[in-house]
């Protein structure tokens, strides 16, 4: 399939519009009106775009409207996370195809089971993996996998329900869900910002000109390995501070602090913040002593990125219930910093995950069309 520039340049603008008619073509690709009647015969002649309908314009007349055309394909999103898989598959301009959700062991099933929903006639053209886990190439070969045992066996897992050859890229799972914040989240309209996720696990999104710093080796803002603690007569250990302000260490506090006349201890984050929400005093302490843990890792954040705007994320972070004691004391440790609560829930990794795979595969049909002068 050659195309030419003019044409794939067409293709990828048709794309983000997700239809439009000749004249908006022209207009958004800086072409000619000629130009980009040619170039949509072309991409209909491939099957890469199709006629949609007519729009009547102010002086009456009518215009044809175009989308993408069968042949344009269609992407999968994959959020590997830590209890469950959450499978997308979109058309190229982000229309939503296919949806499947299972648990983490299930993750090949669930990615066959949105496979098989997806068109018949549209070709697979990219699949993003969104996993909780540095990304990196194997030594041998140009295959992504992730970069330690945290999410390699499950990766392993779900690539055998994959079509051979379609190309595979992976992501950190909170780079993805920053990417949804920016796009559709409590970061619309911010092109610099940090996504916070506090849960199970602690990560950090970095958005900087309104693209993901990712860093020399795919590892920027894995806030695990900060040291800690760091003390006097203290040895920092191995992924220690995820360790202490995660969601098992925030349970095992709730634990210690909890008075035998409230009853049972809660045994999930979601059942303590529950019992906050009612005003029980032992789970509104423990929360907020979270909230400054969390305020004090978003000072560490903002000393070194100065983002202007946190957006707090994961299980624990973003409930609204942490929000006032994480802003009170970023406000005490550091100077001022705009800090919310993220707006695109659990879905936000699967969703961003999505985005991307979109910009990659119509990479992927330009790139592959690209011989033609």
């Amino acid at each position: 399939m050659d195309l030419s520039e003019s044409a794939r340049a067409v293709f990828a603008v048709l794309a983000g519009a997700g239809s439009a008619t000749r004249p908006q073509l022209a207009s958004l690709a800086g072409l000619s009106k000629p130009t980009v009647s040619s170039a949509v015969a072309e991409l209909e002649s491939a099957r890469l775009a199709a006629h949609s309908g007519t729009a009547s314009g102010g002086t009456g007349r009518s215009a044809a409207v175009y989308g993408l055309g069968p042949a344009a394909g269609a992407v999968l999103a994959v959020d590997l996370g830590p209890a469950l898989t959450r499978v997308r598959g979109c058309a190229l301009d982000g229309t939503l195809l296919a949806q499947a959700t299972g648990t983490r062991q299930e993750a090949a099933d669930v990615v066959r089971e949105a496979l098989v929903t997806l068109p018949a006639d549209a070709p697979l053209r990219t699949v993003v993996v969104a996993v909780g886990d540095v990304t990196a190439r194997e030594k041998e070969g140009a295959r992504m996998r992730p970069a330690t045992a945290k999410a390699g066996p499950v990766f392993d897992a779900m690539a055998v329900a994959l079509p051979p050859g379609v190309p595979v890229h992976l992501e950190n799972n909170v780079n993805c869900a920053a990417l949804a914040e920016l796009h559709e989240g409590a970061a619309r309209g911010r092109r610099t910002f940090g996504y916070l996720r506090i849960g199970v696990g602690i990560g950090l999104g970095i958005v900087v000109g309104g693209q993901v710093l990712r860093g020399a080796n795919g590892a920027a803002g894995e806030l695990a390995r900060l040291p800690y603690p760091w003390d006097d007569g203290r040895e920092p250990r191995h992924e220690a501070l995820e360790e202490y302000i995660g969601a098992r260490s925030l349970l095992r506090r709730a634990a210690d602090a909890w008075p035998d006349e409230d009853g049972p201890c809660p045994r999930t984050a979601e059942q303590l913040f529950a019992l906050a929400g009612q005003g029980r005093a032992a789970a509104r302490a423990v929360i907020g002593r979270h909230a400054a843990d969390i305020g004090r890792l978003a000072a560490a954040v903002t000393a070194v990125l100065d983002p202007g705007l946190i957006v707090l994320g994961g299980s624990t972070g973003a409930d609204p219930q942490v929000l006032p004691g994480v802003r009170a004391e970023l406000d005490r440790l550091s100077w001022p910093t705009e800090v919310v609560s993220s707006t695109v829930g659990d879905l936000g990794t699967v969703v961003g995950a999505s985005r991307l795979a979109v910009s990659h595969g119509v990479q992927t049909v330009t790139e592959a069309g690209g011989s033609k002068d």
